[in-house]
């Protein structure tokens, strides 16, 4: 049994600042191959499908499909606000090692 992936409280009050919920949209994490270390990232405000695993709090949805799921046991979505930017974040205990950008990984 795989665990699914953590989302802190400040990543969901970010998606409720922004109004996600009202637009029937969610916070998508994706992982697609690619980027600079094999494997990469992809956040975006998306519509839910069946086959995705639905986080939910605070009136607000990530969402993650059954192809990511794995890559993404056990990681933790965040939001953080840094002198670099705002940004979603994913700290994900899988990958092996990350590039600078922080949205590519391998495993």
């Amino acid at each position: 049994m795989h665990l699914p992936p953590k989302v802190t409280d400040r990543a969901f009050a970010r998606l409720n600042e922004i109004g996600a919920a009202t637009q029937g949209q969610a916070l998508r994490i994706a992982v697609e191959g690619g980027g600079c270390s094999g494997f990469q990232y992809e956040i975006a405000l998306d519509n839910p499908k069946e086959d995705d695993l639905v986080l939910e709090s605070q009136g607000e949805k990530v969402v993650v499909d059954s192809i990511s799921l794995p890559f993404l046991e056990n990681a933790v979505i965040d939001f953080t606000d840094e002198l670099i930017g705002a940004r979603f974040t994913i700290e994900n205990p899988n990958a092996s090692s990350s590039c600078g950008c922080g949205t590519s990984f391998s495993m």
